[in-house]
């Protein structure tokens, strides 16, 4: 191996190790935990596991193919890790939807019986061939689904007469980041010429200390994990206007009751009441001093409380679906958060007065 190939498995190779380093870190050692900590933790180590499987086979192809293997395993949740953590991240979602933790387990459960049933060492034509177009069809359908998610970000970001922000433009990148790795793969399989197997490893490499300088640099990262948190400023809303964000609020969620929609989020409701995502996240945050998911939960709890005293005969889990919770462990935590005690406890009081 030459002087250059060895600069470049040492910088690709370092690039592998920092992510796994790096997601270890978003998973356990950042000091307020969000949902987009673990999802951001879960991402980057599926891609180093990527990137370090791209590394060893391309500088040492006569490694097993159990290598390969692994990598493609990792390589099927890129995908969904990078829609889900750009969800949770615009939608302030901080705990996990059972629909979410359900299709988790079916890719997982997916991936890994086709691993045991099919292993690559037995059938390297399977997998070099079919699997492989069908993981990243999959990784592609979870990019479109990602860019849906953030399209307002990606609008902002290549508009010149809009500035982002700092978190706007750090999702932005994160996304783009992970679409050009996809591009650069698919290119190498697909035997694009200007496209070689080891480029992808080099742009996530470069991706990874973009992310690590933007780490280091800044004082405050919590901005970067919520993608429309304005906490930072502190900026109330005028008083005036404030009133009246409140009333067009109070009104929209019990006339229509959105709080009712488990898939409510803040550019839905903001839309409603004909104000941008910011000015409603600012002012839940700096005027009301709760996050999106607090306020709409407030609702859901309130009616919760009304249908629990009305009607003894519906069970305590379908009163929390029917009033907009997509589980019943999200409903218990968010009720006794609201009201001091379980819906079991408010049930049996309702009932004895």
């Amino acid at each position: 191996m030459d002087t250059g190939k060895e600069l470049l498995f040492f910088f690709s190779a370092l690039g592998s190790f920092n992510g796994i380093i790096l997601g270890v870190y978003f998973f356990f050692f950042t000091k307020k935990k969000f949902l987009t900590n673990y999802f951001l933790g879960a991402l980057l180590f599926a891609l180093s596991i990527r990137i370090g499987k791209s590394v060893f086979i391309y500088f040492h192809p006569e490694l097993p193919k159990m290598y390969l293997q692994l990598g493609l395993t990792a390589c099927f949740f890129i995908g969904p890790c990078l829609y889900y953590f750009l969800r949770s991240a615009v939608e302030e979602i901080n705990v996990m939807p059972k629909s979410w933790k359900m299709m988790l387990l079916f890719w997982g459960i997916l991936i890994v019986s086709v691993g045991i049933l099919y292993p690559y060492e037995m059938y390297p034509t399977l997998w070099s061939f079919y699997f492989i177009r069908i993981i990243y069809f999959q990784w592609f359908v979870y990019i479109l689904f990602s860019g849906f998610t953030i399209r307002g970000v990606l609008k902002k970001i290549f508009n010149t007469k809009e500035k982002a922000s700092p978190s706007e433009i750090w999702f932005g990148t994160l996304f783009l980041g992970t679409f050009l790795l996809f591009l650069f793969y698919f290119l190498a399989i697909m035997g694009a010429s200007a496209a070689t197997y080891i480029s992808g490893a080099v742009v996530f490499s470069f991706i990874l200390y973009l992310i690590i300088s933007i780490l280091l640099y800044r004082k405050k990262t919590d901005d970067l994990f919520l993608l429309n948190s304005q906490k930072v400023s502190g900026k109330k809303i005028d008083a005036a206007e404030a009133v009246i964000i409140s009333e067009k609020l109070e009104n929209i969620m019990n006339e229509k009751s959105l709080y009712k929609n488990p898939n409510l989020n803040l550019q839905d409701l903001s839309r409603e009441i004909n104000i941008s995502s910011h000015q409603l996240s600012q002012f839940l945050n700096n005027n009301l001093g709760k996050n999106f998911t607090s306020f709409v939960n407030e609702f859901r709890i309130n009616e919760a409380c009304r249908i629990i005293t009305s009607n003894d005969k519906l069970t305590l889990e379908s009163v929390g679906y029917d009033v907009g919770f997509n589980s019943k462990s999200t409903f218990f935590a968010a009720f006794k958060k609201h009201t001091g005690t379980t819906p079991l406890n408010y049930q049996l009081q309702a009932l004895q007065t």
